[in-house]
């Protein structure tokens, strides 16, 4: 028999009151171009003071043999098993203020089953905003402003709305619990970053700095951002240099840029429809597939 929402996490004994707080999420496995969403995951985890106070039994929500986690052999015996992990993080911010991170696999299985027990805990601990975040493939090239889209339960929290106005996409379990959340009656809100479809495939931190940015400014915490910027900023100075020392990758940069700034003055959807081939490597020229290829995913 499978098991009731309720039965699908346990919590810590300790949490603190957490009336008010916010609930950031991001679920592995989803579109993230640029690795957008996971990598502004770890970025958080890696410069805020955090603990996990909530787990879910992922066996009964993982196919295993669809995404078989690692495991270590050293010599003659098993040494480690990366089991995956579905949780909810206590983090603070710089200023002391906690907030929720739920992270970790994609269910493949009981989608309802997981945004109901979510929407248990949004109300248990009186939980105001839940927010997630993600890239997303767009014909626009790095060289101008990076742009960050938003929708939400209600129209009040939208900050940057998407440039077309109706748009059919692959479910995904994000976009389930903010529908399933605004249903009854919760504040939900989820940003996506426009990342360069050829840097769609490689980690683009600038992407992350883009949502961090929004995350902010929709939740008043006071997040850590100068390891991520300067990321962004080593990363952007290989991107430039390698399109530099290529005429013909120059070529296509340019004629991005010339598209961006004719679908900016339109209303023009600049959105890469599923099934829509995106440029290859060719196109791209020949360094610039190296430069993709070079990249390492941190």
């Amino acid at each position: 028999m499978a098991q009731s929402p309720d039965e699908l996490f346990e919590v810590d004994s300790d949490v603190p009151d957490l009336d008010g707080t916010v609930l950031l999420h991001h679920f592995d496995g989803f579109m993230d171009a640029g690795s957008a969403g996971s990598t502004l995951v770890e970025h958080l985890l890696e410069v805020h003071e955090h603990r996990v106070i909530a787990r879910f039994d992922v066996d009964d929500l993982i196919d295993y043999r669809a995404r078989r986690p690692p495991m270590t052999f050293d010599t003659d015996h098993w040494q480690d098993y990366a089991a995956p992990e579905l949780a909810v993080h206590l983090v603070h911010d710089a200023a002391g203020t906690p907030f929720l991170l739920l992270t970790g696999p994609e269910p493949d299985r009981r989608w309802e089953a997981v945004v109901a027990a979510v929407r248990t805990l949004v109300e248990r601990w009186g939980v105001r905003l839940t927010v997630g975040g993600h890239g997303i493939p767009m014909a626009v090239p790095h060289t101008r402003e990076l742009s960050v889209i938003s929708h939400a339960t209600r129209p009040e929290l939208v900050a940057e709305k998407a440039p077309f106005s109706r748009v059919q996409v692959p479910g995904n379990l994000s976009a389930l619990l903010e529908l399933r959340l605004g249903e009854a009656g919760h504040d939900a809100l989820g940003f996506a970053a426009y990342v360069p479809h050829y840097l769609a495939q490689t980690t683009y931190p600038t992407a992350a700095v883009g949502l961090l940015e929004a995350v902010t400014a929709a939740t008043g915490l006071v997040l850590g951002t100068d390891a991520l910027r300067e990321t962004a900023k080593r990363t952007d100075a290989e991107i430039t240099r390698q399109v530099a020392e290529s005429a013909e990758v120059m070529q296509v940069v340019e004629a991005l840029e010339q598209q961006y700034d004719a679908y900016a003055e339109s209303t023009q959807n600049l959105l890469i429809a599923e099934g829509e081939p995106v440029p290859s490597a060719d196109e791209l020229g020949a360094e610039f597939e190296r430069f993709l290829a070079e990249q390492p995913r941190d």
